[in-house]
């Protein structure tokens, strides 16, 4: 049975079955990007307590919105680089390829960054209650960790989707999920992290996700594949990337 868009392109094959193959799984990667917060507080509700569980569940909009955030961004990744894809223009896509992973990078690096050292500034603004602050900035800065990992996911799988490949990023994202599952019930059970725990297991399994996406585009076979040598910023790419994944990110 085939589960895979023939060559990637949408033009071939049935038009509706060939749709579903490719929006499915984003729709259910999406949710499970999601779920990584709810998951957090269903491990903390159940063995941590209540202060634990209001902590985690202080944080959800902030999650959410950053989450969103990096999916925005990385529609610029994913729209150029599909573009060149389209145009036959090989050098273009290996220009796009490489400079969105370093613009993932550096994103990455600045968000997770300020969300650390603001993530207090952050919830005291949200109106966090004193009696759970301190355990919802310990989580929220564990989480920051993470960051940086998350968006260069988040690119990576736009990488992948420019060429009609939607169902590895699904894969990537279900391990890691079960990562962020087994260390919060781990970090929490057993060491009484707490808040803190889960936070550390989330940024665990956002990791996971980003080394096994740059493994996959490292050893890919397609125009996409990335060579960690070439990785660089093209002027007129990266411009390009902005433009139209910023308002994206915005809008998210």
């Amino acid at each position: 049975m085939r589960t895979r868009i023939p060559n990637g392109n949408l033009l071939e094959g049935p038009f509706l079955k060939n749709i579903l193959l490719f929006s499915v799984p984003i729709i259910i990667s999406s949710i499970l990007q999601l779920l990584f917060n709810a998951a957090d507080v269903i491990v903390v509700g159940r063995f941590a307590g209540k202060t634990a569980l209001a902590a985690v569940g202080s944080t959800g909009s902030t999650i959410n919105l950053i989450v969103n955030l990096c999916i925005g961004l990385s529609i610029g990744a994913n729209v150029l680089v599909a573009r060149y894809i389209g145009a036959r223009d090989r050098a273009g896509v290996e220009r796009a390829v490489h400079t969105a992973v370093l613009i993932s990078i550096i994103s990455g690096l600045l968000a997770g960054t300020a969300l650390f050292f603001f993530a207090e500034s952050l919830l005291t603004l949200l109106d966090t209650p004193a009696t759970i602050l301190g355990s919802a900035v310990s989580y929220l800065r564990a989480y920051a960790i993470g960051i940086p990992a998350s968006i260069v996911y988040n690119f990576g799988t736009a990488i992948l989707r420019a060429k009609g490949d939607t169902v590895r990023p699904l894969y990537f994202l279900v391990v890691a999920g079960i990562v962020n599952v087994v260390l919060n019930l781990i970090l929490v059970i057993f060491f009484h992290l707490g808040a803190v725990g889960v936070g550390i297991a989330t940024a665990a399994a956002q990791i996971v996700s980003a080394v096994l996406v740059i493994l996959c585009l490292v050893h890919e076979e397609s125009e996409v594949r990335l060579n960690p040598s070439r990785i660089r910023i093209c002027k007129e790419e990266a411009i390009e990337m902005i433009k139209i994944g910023l308002p994206a990110g915005i809008q998210s």
